[in-house]
Parts: structure tokens; sequence; C-alpha cells
């Protein structure tokens, strides 16, 4: 498997213009402190490659390889006894170890840089004296070396704990949503079962009186038995759909996620629409991002999201005129990455005051409707554990807008 691939960041900028800032200051030609002062930078921008290449003893290799850079530079800039002070290159193998182990490992590694460093007095002791401010001297140099390991592994130690606090409130705050929709959905249900009740009187009081009218023995095939007979087929069909609907929104569904292409969905839904309003004159806009990610949904359910939104829009343009733009595009819902679908009409609108309520069940404002359309959609949402959200766009239609999570 190849690593991931990487973009040119503003650090590996940084890293250059401050290795550049290097190379420049010298007072005479330097080649070998600009080469090797070259392989440090490539290398601290391009360590990521290498540790996705060496897995095991990547971290280990890759401190070892900043040490001998480090050590070549202060050999090739006058050794121990340099007038410069690239000494502080070893920082570099320091810091470097303290962000990838902890504080005994980190220790460890800063005793070799120290050693690493050290090594340079061996070429000048035939000629040279070691005296007792030039001890004193090293010494700092080295307890300097310690200091920076170690407060750069505490940095890292307490900004990793953070970072796990942070992980774990995030899931604290899934399992809350998740409980809070439960506890929403447990309380629609009651909703909608006095909802239920109330739209299920009608159809049998018009079953009941028709069937004791054809209990009153009428002539048979007379003009008034068709009539009745067909009140209870119709009635009949409108409680059977009436309960499929309830059962929809009432049970919960067991979702088959497989990696889903959302362009392709939406567009089924487009198509489906099309199909069933053949003849009108309304406008499809599309503007969809290229190379989205495919979302883990099941297709099934989240193509019946696409269709209610598509047909609640064409239905809201009176199915003749009127203009459908839907937009797909990668977005981020409280740091997650998905997919986001826009789908905007130019129909009359929603009213601010009805914007709260078209999501809870039996709430319609059709003439013939249930109102279990999008109460079903918002519950197929939340169980794909995204959002579905609806803005008014100043009497000029609605907008729905669909997170998707990736």
């Amino acid at each position: 498997m190849n690593p991931p691939r990487r973009r040119f960041t503003q650090l590996d900028i940084l890293w250059l213009v401050f290795l550049s800032g290097l190379a420049a200051l010298k007072t005479q030609d330097e080649f070998h402190k600009d080469l090797i002062l070259l392989a440090i930078g490539l290398f601290q921008i391009f360590e990521h490659r290498f540790l996705g290449l060496v897995r095991e003893r990547g971290k280990a290799y890759s401190v070892l390889i900043k040490i001998g850079l480090a050590t070549l530079l202060v050999a090739h800039t006058g050794g121990i006894n340099s007038r410069y002070s690239y000494y502080l290159i070893f920082t570099l193998p320091v810091a470097t170890a303290a962000m990838f182990y902890g504080v005994w490992a980190t220790l460890g590694w800063t005793a070799l840089a120290s050693a690493a460093y050290c090594s340079n007095l061996i070429p000048l002791l035939p000629e040279y004296q070691l005296t007792r401010s030039g001890t004193i001297e090293l010494a700092i140099r080295n307890l300097f070396f310690f200091l920076v390991g170690i407060l750069v592994n505490r940095f890292v130690s307490e900004t990793r704990r953070q970072a796990e606090q942070l992980r774990e409130t995030h899931l604290r705050l899934r399992q809350a949503e998740a409980e809070a929709r439960r506890s929403e959905r447990l309380a629609a249900l009651g909703q909608m079962t006095a909802g239920l009740a109330h739209e299920l009187r009608n159809p049998l009081g018009v079953i009941q009186a028709s069937a004791e009218t054809l209990g009153k023995e009428p002539p048979p095939g007379g003009a008034l038995a068709k009539e009745l007979a067909g009140y209870i087929s119709s009635e009949v069909q409108r409680l059977n759909t009436l309960v499929s609907r309830f059962l929809d929104f009432a049970r919960p569904h067991n979702l088959e996620k497989h990696p889903e292409d959302i362009p392709t969905l939406v567009e089924r839904a487009l198509k489906a629409a099309a199909d069933r309003w053949a003849h009108s004159e309304i406008k499809v806009e599309r503007r969809i991002d290229q190379g989205l990610p495919r979302i883990p949904v099941d297709a099934a359910l989240v193509e019946q999201v696409f269709i209610n939104l598509v047909f609640n829009a064409y239905e809201a343009m009176g199915g003749e005129h009127g203009e459908l733009r839907v937009g797909i595009e990668a977005a981020k819902s409280n740091g997650t990455p998905g997919v986001e679908i826009t789908i905007e009409d130019t129909g009359p609108g929603i009213s601010p005051e009805l914007q709260e309520q078209i999501f809870n069940p039996f709430f319609t404002t059709k003439p013939t409707g249930v109102g279990l359309g999008l109460s079903i959609v918002s519950k197929i949402v939340d169980d794909h554990g995204g959002s579905i959200r609806v803005q008014a766009n100043n009497g000029k239609g609605a907008t729905f807008r669909v997170f998707l999570p990736a």
C-alpha cells in the first residue's frame, strides 16, 4: 500500500526559509555545509513518507539519520571548536525523539545526540587540551539538549492527553446525540399515535356507514351498492397507505451500508421526478463537485430521501414551471467530513413558523397528505448519523440541506 500523498504546506516552506538562511550566512565558499543543510531540509519535509515506508523502526531510523546529519554539519563547520553555533542543530533530533517517544526514551536519545556532538572532540585531543572553562561550556551545551528534549516531550505528552480527552468528549457527545434522537423519536411516536387515531376515525366511519347501508340489502348490482363499495375500497386503501407509512416511521431500519456514489442516487431521484412530471417545464440545474468521496449508506433508503425531497420540490412548484437547483459538495459538520446535498426550489417557500414543524409526524400543508413523508426522511438521515435542515428563501422557494457523514 502506497503512503498517502501530501501537499506542500506552509510549514515546509518555513523549513526551507530557515535552512536557506543558515546556508546564506557564510564568510567563504562552504559547499559541504550547504549540501548538508539541503539534506536536512529535504529529509524533514519528506519524513512522513519515510515513516510510511519504514513502518516498524522508522522512528528510530529517523532520529539516527538526523543525528548523523547534525554531526556532519558540525564537523564540516569547524567542529566542536567552531566559531559558529551550529551545535544547536542537535536540538532537531532531540526534539524529534521527544515527539516520537516517552520521557525515558527521549533522555536516552538525547544522551546519544550529546555523545555524537562530543565525538567532535576526538580529532582535537592530540593538539588541544580541554580546559576547565571549556569543560563547563561543553556541559552547559549538553544540558541544554536535555532541557529541550524534556520541554518538547512534556508539550507533546500534554497535547496527546488533551487530544485523547477531546476524543472521549466527542464520543460522549455522539452518544448523547443518539440518546437525544431516540428520545425525540419516542416523543414523536406518542404524538404520532394520537394523530394516527384521529386519521383512522374518518375512514373507519365511512366504512362503517357504507357497510350499514349495504346491510339493508339494496338491490344487487344497484348504483348505490357500487358507490358504497367504491367508498369502502378507497378508504381501505387509504388506511393501508397510512399504516404502511406509520410502520416505515415507527420500526427501526436495518441499515445495509455500502460505499455509494451520492450523485448517482440523486440522479435516480431526478429521473423519477422527470418521468412522473413528463410534460412539466421545470428546469433542473446541477452543481456537483468533482472527486467526491463515496459515502457508506443504505442506497435504497437514501434514494427514498432524495425522491421525497425532489417530489416535494416539484409539487411545491405545481409540477409545471419553475427551477430546481441541486448541489452536491464535500463538506464538514462538527469536524466530521462528508457530503452535503442541497435541493432548492422556486415554489412559494415555507414560513418561518412552519420550519420547525415540517419534520413532525402528521404535519402537512397538502390537502391529501398525511404528514409522514418528511418525518420518515428525517429519521432515515438520523439513522445514518447525518442531519437535515430547511431554510426559506425570502418567499422565493425553500432549500433543504442534507449532510451525510463519510
